[in-house]
């Protein structure tokens, strides 16, 4: 299968993004390379990506997925920006655009960043730089303006936002800066051809032709290098989800919503710790839980272990004791937060009130503040402030079961 990230670069209904084996995906961001359906055999193509409005796909990203044997294609857009930062680690770079990133003659994101239409078509409604670079260039080698005037066009359309760099404003910067026959020649160039000057487009059309054709797998020295860090891993869990009735809700919530609320959950997390010092993959998991026995101190105390949501075995060891009215909480709880936000527009939880929550979690756990520390670490949290940080995507809901706007869930009563 060949994953093609692309958005305004090249229509859906392009005739190579149509042929069996090719899966289209929107411009590719943060965490879409944690989809369970690319395969290590697979291919990932990527050419457009979003990176303005919403946090941009990491290195490490792809880093892990080429360790993993996925081969991966970059090209033309942000897929050019990567191949030329990645190249080295084993990431196929294709195109114009990507060879001017490789040997420095580009360096901006700016170059090819443009702004699209709204909804499924996400046409390009603006000229990225490298675009304007390539016509300028095809202009002065017909003779149609100077190296001079090339040079100062580009500079002054370089200074054009890049949402505002439209078909208009390249004519009207033309015009007004005695370009009138570029502005007339380009004009025409783009009726006979609506591509012509596209050369994003040329580049995007090349890579999946690569991807098609077939290319080496990315297997190799990264496989014994995989870029396990503990901010990957954090990634990886924010992007762990499951369907839930109707919603795709995140494990970490499941989970969480399980070590806040569950009053038994402090034996679950024994048994996961006991479970761990009997099967340790490292000599540190086995040395602590021995340290504990010694010094009679809880194992939850010295031993904090980080979870990793991608084993489905500890998914089920820690949720043993979720139930469905539990899996029903989370999506009405998560479903408080979004009416919150579009009732009051810039709410989001990791804005709530911080003593708020740090007292409803003492209300619900029955401890004082100076045994917080102490709870969290018996429920699974590594500091109090990661409970905190975790119930604040509780917190709307809990107010609104109070409230009596919802039907109250078993665990609303614990606030009265």
């Amino acid at each position: 299968m060949i994953h093609v990230y692309v958005g305004p670069t090249l229509p859906r209904h392009e005739p190579l993004l149509t042929v069996p084996g090719v899966r289209l995906r929107p411009p590719v961001r943060h965490g879409d390379l944690f989809d369970e359906a690319i395969a290590e055999s697979d291919t990932v193509v990527l050419i457009d990506g979003v990176y303005h409005q919403v946090p941009a796909v990491r290195h490490k990203e792809i880093l892990a997925l080429m360790s993993r044997g996925v081969r991966v294609v970059g090209a033309a857009s942000i897929g050019a920006l990567r191949a030329a930062e990645l190249c080295d680690f084993g990431m196929v770079g294709v195109g114009r655009v990507f060879a001017a990133y490789a040997c420095g003659d580009l360096v901006g994101d700016d170059e090819v960043a443009v702004g699209q239409e709204p909804g499924a078509e996400m046409r390009a409604l603006t000229w990225p730089l490298v675009n304007v670079r390539h016509v300028l260039g095809a202009a002065e080698r017909e003779g149609v303006m100077t190296n001079v005037m090339a040079v100062r066009l580009l500079t002054l359309l370089r200074a054009v936002y890049y949402p505002q760099r439209t078909t208009a404003a390249v004519r009207a910067v033309s015009l007004r800066y005695g370009a009138a026959d570029f502005a007339a020649w380009l004009a025409e160039r783009r009726r006979a051809d609506r591509h012509f000057g596209d050369l994003k487009r040329l580049d995007a059309l090349e890579a999946v032709q690569t991807a098609l054709d077939g290319i080496p797998s990315a297997a190799g020295s990264l496989s014994e290098a995989r870029p396990e860090t503990c901010y990957y891993r954090r990634w990886a869990n924010h992007f762990e989800t499951e369907r839930v009735n109707g919603r795709e809700v995140p494990t970490l919530h499941r989970l969480a919503y399980q070590q806040i609320f569950d009053p038994h959950f402090p034996g679950v997390w024994d048994d996961y710790l006991e479970h761990l010092s009997r099967h340790a993959d490292s000599p540190g998991q086995s040395v602590a839980a021995e340290a504990a026995g010694k010094i009679f101190v809880p194992a939850c105390i010295l031993f904090r272990p980080p979870v990793d949501l991608r084993d489905k075995g500890l998914v089920r060891r820690l949720l043993t004791r979720e139930t469905e009215a539990d899996r029903a909480a989370v999506v009405r709880y998560l479903a408080c937060n979004d009416q919150a936000g579009t009732t009051w527009g810039a709410f989001s939880a990791e804005a709530v009130d911080e003593r708020a929550t740090r007292s409803t979690l003492l209300r619900l756990w029955r401890c004082d503040p100076d045994e917080l520390e102490g709870a969290a670490a018996a429920r699974g949290f590594r500091s109090a402030a990661q409970a905190v940080g975790s119930m604040k995507h509780f917190m709307a809901g809990l107010l609104h079961d109070q409230a009596g706007k919802i039907e109250r869930g078993p665990t609303s009563s614990v606030l009265r």
